[in-house]
């Protein structure tokens, strides 16, 4: 073996860049972000040459003349001051690697200037040495890479083509722009604007800027704080009917980082688990606000994955976020119970440690002890999370009649198209609801907030055979099926009756629910409670082609509208569909 030596400075910092700097996207995202941390509202990114070549221009605080070689050593930077600041980051930027990093592998011109100074300063990087010179130019940084991995070409050749390498690059400034609206962003290739945002500081406009208004029209605003435990959830989720096929949709953030976090994903998979159709994904952009001592972000050097103190705590908090959301929650401020003076202590404010939820039509509110509401697992079972039961009758909801709203009118039912479709003359267009799906929906939420569901005895029940290994998942879970309001007897090991089904399910053949039931288990006996629920409100549910009267359907649509997720029934079909008004006129050429 060789003798142990000391690498030279240019190949640690190339050693370096292998991790930092895995493509161009990498050196757009680090550079971006280190113009959002020193204070840009106004950042121009433009990309040549195959993506090599990359231009990005800042308005941000400029760096001081005498920091400016140290700013291309490896390890310095501005962000970390004392060593516990690496357990109290604020900013985006803080290992002080990218820089030293990017000068090893390509050719770096940098121009910057403070408001201090009258004049600039610009420096020249290659083979990671450095060399400045006095220069005129605007307050601000501009960093001017050429040729990447020009010295490096292993590298290239496990670059993808340049247009691949370019939407990696489109979906950082996406991200950034999404987690950043107050920052005006600006994307160009070969000269081209491709995106800009216009920094107004409105996440809903930059959405509508980086997608369309055909998005944010299908959003629902997610905004819930726990000022206890320091948490603050902002953002968007769309509607279970309007979603995705993968989930590069979701646009998560802590702390206005992006991240990619198991926990996380997987509290808002578990809310609409039961509101989509298999492998379809909201689009989701979400901020979580969380104190910088209950978070890890130094995890790993691409600074994306993320530990947290309390990971329980977290998904619980993601969870009810998102479901309160959907189901039209309005925060109010209020003034905490605990900072008042005993004497204005009232019982109609709520406590901080509770939730509000408003429904979308009834606009009944309740409170739910958030004690109640919370789940306890390991650390290491985060995908087998369940879904926290917020309608669980045996948590504590107090009532407020005062603040129940007047009945809403009735329905301007049209009639039925196909004997399975509710037409429906709204304010916003003409409304078209699925009657079986808006009733098993309906009927979904009923049942799983009831703590004893009503039973129909019977009196005769014809035998069921069944496998072994049904026989087992019966026996083992006898108690789930009571739960709904299935009472089931063996005659035999591969034998049964029932002694008694849901009310609701009076007339259904007995065989033919446990049928559907065990076919929707389909080996899969995860969350059988769910399944069991799902269906049974689906055989409950007035069936598709059934006539209906005027007075039913106007039941159907009343009790649809006081649901919590009005979108889409458990299976994830969507429930209704809303020409408006502006699309039949301009069919009919009536734009007069």
């Amino acid at each position: 073996m060789a003798r142990i030596k000391q690498l030279s400075k240019h190949l640690i910092n190339q050693i370096a860049a292998g991790e930092v700097i895995e493509r161009p996207a990498s050196v757009v995202k680090e550079l971006t972000e280190n113009s959002i941390d020193a204070g840009a509202t106004k950042v121009s990114v433009e990309i040549n040459n195959d993506c090599r070549d990359i231009r990005v221009a800042d308005n941000g605080c400029g760096i001081h003349p005498d920091d400016i070689l140290l700013a291309f050593s490896k390890h310095a930077t501005s962000k970390l001051q004392e060593d516990e600041d690496l357990f109290d980051i604020k900013t985006l930027g803080f290992r002080g690697e990218a820089l030293a990093s990017i000068i090893s592998i390509s050719k770096l011109t940098c121009t910057t200037r403070t408001k201090d100074f009258e004049t600039g300063t610009k420096v020249k990087c290659e083979n990671s040495e450095v060399s400045q010179v006095e220069t005129g130019c605007a307050v601000g940084t501009i960093m001017d890479i050429k040729d990447l991995f020009y010295n490096v070409p292993v590298r290239l050749k496990f670059l993808k083509n340049s247009n691949t390498e370019f939407s990696y690059i489109q979906e950082i400034i996406q991200s950034l722009a999404l987690s950043h609206p107050e920052v005006s962003i600006e994307l160009k290739k070969l000269g081209k604007t491709v995106l800009k945002t216009t920094g107004q500081g409105n996440l809903t406009q930059t959405i509508k800027e980086i997608y369309s208004s055909d998005v944010t029209n299908n959003l629902k605003e997610v905004l819930k704080t726990d000022e206890l435990s320091g948490l603050k959830m902002s953002g968007f989720v769309s509607t279970p009917d309007y979603t995705r096929s993968s989930k590069k949709s979701y646009h998560l953030y802590i702390n206005s980082r992006s991240v990619k976090c198991p926990v996380f994903q997987k509290a808002i998979d578990t809310v609409y688990r039961n509101l989509t159709a298999n492998n379809k994904y909201p689009f989701v952009v979400l901020n979580l606000e969380i104190p910088t001592h209950d978070v890890d972000v130094n995890v790993h050097p691409t600074k994306k994955e993320v530990r947290y103190k309390n990971p329980n705590q977290i998904f619980n908090f993601i969870y009810s976020s998102v479901e309160a959301g959907l189901s039209n929650y309005v925060e109010k401020n209020y003034t905490p119970i605990y900072s008042q003076k005993p004497e204005e202590s009232s019982v109609e404010t709520p406590a901080p440690e509770q939730s509000v939820i408003q429904f979308p039509t009834v606009q009944k509110e309740f409170y739910v002890d958030k004690d109640s509401d919370t789940m306890f697992i390991s650390d290491s079972a985060i995908d087998k999370f369940e879904t926290p039961n917020v309608s669980d009758p045996e948590q504590k909801q107090i009532f407020t009649p005062q603040q129940v709203q007047p009945q809403e009118p009735e329905e301007k039912i049209i009639g039925q198209y196909n004997d399975t479709y509710i037409l429906i003359d709204t304010d916003e267009g003409l409304e078209i609801v699925d009657q079986h799906i808006a009733e098993e929906r309906y009927i979904y939420e009923k049942l799983k907030s009831e703590k004893n569901v009503i039973s129909q005895m019977l009196f005769v029940s014809d035998v069921i055979e069944i496998s072994s290994s049904e026989s087992e998942l019966i026996k083992e879970n006898l108690d789930k099926f009571e739960r709904f309001g299935y009472g089931i007897e063996f005659l035999k090991d591969t034998e049964i009756i029932f002694r008694k089904v849901p009310q609701l399910l009076a007339k259904a053949n007995p065989k033919d629910i446990l049928a559907d039931i065990l076919e929707n288990i389909d080996g899969d006996i995860d969350n059988l409670e769910e399944k069991i629920l799902i269906t049974t409100s689906c055989k409950a549910s007035v069936k598709a082609n059934t006539k209906l009267s005027i007075w039913q359907m106007q039941e159907i649509i009343k009790k649809w509208r006081t649901t919590k997720m009005p979108y889409t029934c458990p299976h994830g079909r969507p429930i209704s569909r809303m020409i408006p008004h502006k699309e039949l006129a301009g069919f009919f050429q009536r734009n007069k």
